[in-house]
């Protein structure tokens, strides 16, 4: 799929991004990089009664409001399951996400630009042939994984990427075949890159990217918004492609029921806007998708994304810049914007998402469970209806950075520790 020339206002972005010297692409504020790696807030390992909130740390933003009860500190359920953990696979690269494989084995995707299946018994086999060049610095990557509806005829795999490109780079998504020889090795054939984000440019924050599959087998894709004060605002520009949920078919292609495919200018492959930078996603038991999005200092979201639905970014939010001032005028609501359905102040740096409906925890039926960057272990997010009712926490100690229920109804959660560049995944299970 070559680059689209309907970009509109975001071809004139592109242009004057490359025309800006590298300080004026800065936040002027700390690094997103940093805040994801910062202090972590309240993570109920101190056993915080039922009934209360988990979260008992300063606000950044104390003066802000939630708009309706339980949008943000909603109380912990009075019965929380006790878990244990065990490590199922250590020694990992550095990973940004996983899939099960019918089998029971993980396909996994490290963030410098490899793929690996991982045995039953946490083994890594060899990296997969056939994987494309990626940009692995800051926050870009090789990103998520996801298996093709008919995967199991097909043995077609999508992954989202940070794409070199001569204008910089950008979120693209791929597919390919994975084959096995049958002698504990595996290739991608036939990859193609079918759907990138637009316009590029030249940072390396703010990709996303997740990817899910509708019950209808259209593919959501999740992208950021570059970071950049420049890049920012076009997450309300129609003609960009910068913080945006997208939904194609599995040939890159808009699906034809898209809320902006008849209107003039826009690209028709969005399905909702306004959003900062998508980390996490999946499809509750409705079959409806759900995000979270890490926001600014204090402001990570929630949402159920919609069709042309604007998420308000960076018009209104929660939270404040890293800095500590107002971000644009410090609106919080605004008529044509969704409220999210929750929000964190302070964050817990999404990173993976599963909707869990297994048997291993039936207190977490119909929930959804998150992993936290920043609050280092699981968040329950309990729904009554469409709102959150309850949150609880399960430390684990350590960065999360993807979610997954596994065959047996155990949580799998993959770990990360940059600085040393490895992973493991953990098995959470009912210790009780």
């Amino acid at each position: 799929m070559t680059p689209s020339p309907r970009l509109l206002a975001g071809t004139v972005l592109s242009v004057l991004a490359f025309a800006l010297p590298a300080a004026a692409q800065s936040t002027g504020d700390t690094s997103p990089i940093d805040h994801v790696e910062g202090q972590p807030p309240a993570t109920g390992a101190d056993s915080k009664a039922a009934g209360k909130p988990v979260e008992t740390e300063a606000a950044n933003a104390p003066d802000q409001t939630p708009a309706f009860e339980n949008q943000t500190r909603a109380p912990q359920p009075a019965e929380m399951p006790k878990v244990a953990t065990e490590t199922v696979a250590e020694g990992l690269p550095h990973l940004w996400s996983m899939e099960f494989l019918p089998d029971g084995r993980m396909l996994v995707a490290a963030k410098k630009g490899s793929m690996h299946i991982v045995s039953k018994e946490g083994q890594a086999g060899a990296a997969l042939d056939g994987v494309p060049e990626v940009v692995s610095s800051g926050q870009a990557g090789l990103l998520d994984v996801a298996l093709a509806p008919d995967f199991a005829s097909s043995k077609t795999i999508l992954f989202s990427f940070s794409e070199p490109r001569e204008e910089g780079n950008g979120t693209s998504v791929a597919k390919a075949r994975l084959v096995e020889d049958g002698n504990g090795k595996a290739r991608l054939e036939d990859m193609a890159v079918i759907f990138r984000q637009m316009p590029s440019y030249d940072n390396t924050k703010h990709y996303g990217s997740r990817l899910t599959f509708a019950p209808d087998g259209a593919l959501f894709v999740t992208v950021g918004e570059r970071s950049d004060r420049e890049t920012r605002v076009f997450a309300q520009d129609l003609a960009s492609g910068f913080g945006k949920v997208f939904r194609i078919d599995l040939n890159g292609k808009a699906m034809p029921d898209n809320p902006f495919v008849s209107r003039e200018g826009a690209q028709p492959e969005i399905w909702s806007y306004g959003h900062r930078n998508l980390q996490s996603a999946a499809l509750d038991g409705q079959g409806r998708l759900w995000t979270v999005e890490h926001g600014p200092k204090g402001g990570d979201e929630l949402n159920r994304p919609e069709a042309g639905i604007n998420h308000g970014w960076p018009v209104i939010t929660y939270g404040v810049e890293y800095s500590g001032g107002a971000v644009g005028e410090g609106l919080t609501a605004k008529e044509g914007m969704a409220q999210p359905v929750y929000y964190w102040d302070p964050v817990i740096g999404p990173s993976g998402m599963a909707f869990y409906d297994g048997e291993e925890f039936p207190e977490w039926k119909n929930s959804f469970v998150i992993g936290g960057l920043v609050s280092t272990g699981l968040v329950i997010v309990h729904l009554d209806g469409d709102k959150v009712s309850h949150e609880e926490r399960v430390p684990l100690e350590a960065r999360i950075r993807d979610v997954k229920v596994g065959p047996d109804g155990a949580i799998y959660a993959v770990t990360e520790n940059p600085s040393a560049g490895s992973s493991s995944v953990i098995r959470v299970s009912r210790a009780d």
